[in-house]
């Protein structure tokens, strides 16, 4: 079918408006972004009443509030793994010296090196994944921790500045 003989269809779906709608506030000649109030006139235009799409920007809002924290939890894992491979590397090198230094060949320090390695790569791959329930529960742990941290901090400003007046 050609260009010319394509006929657009009566009604669409609302996953079908959602795309369309995407595609053409991406194509804008003006590339910029939309202001609060902008988005708040298009939602007029379409009949969104105002109750909705405060529960949308919410929700929204609260989506990418939680995208952060998750980029954050899994750069706090990255960080602890790299510690640990550090840690890793420099202890099973000195384990490797000492048998080499004393033996003159590797004996015992391989089965440390092939035992840590194991650990390690399970601690890798524990790492790295993140999806599932232990990975929902081991964030869920960080970010309560955070949240109290983050409280007692604030407690403790208020504290002082308290004090201080």
């Amino acid at each position: 079918m050609s260009v010319s003989q394509w006929h657009p269809p009566e009604s669409y779906s609302q996953e079908a408006v959602q795309e369309i709608l995407y595609l053409a506030i991406a194509d804008k000649e003006d590339q910029g972004e939309l202001s609060r109030e902008q988005l708040w006139e298009i939602a007029a235009e379409l009949e969104i009443d105002q109750d909705s799409l405060q529960a949308a920007e919410r929700n929204w809002l609260n989506h990418k509030l939680e995208e952060r924290k998750r980029e954050q939890f899994n750069c706090f894992r990255r960080e602890q793994f790299k510690q640990r491979f550090i840690r890793y590397i420099v202890v099973n090198s000195v384990f490797v010296l000492f048998d080499i230094l004393t033996l003159g060949m590797l004996s015992w320090s391989k089965f440390v090196l092939l035992v840590w390695s194991m650990i390690l790569a399970l601690d890798a791959w524990k790492t790295f994944q993140t999806e599932g329930e232990a990975y929902e529960q081991e964030f869920q742990r960080w970010n309560i921790k955070n949240e109290i941290k983050a409280s007692l901090t604030g407690l403790w400003n208020k504290f002082k500045s308290i004090l201080q007046t």
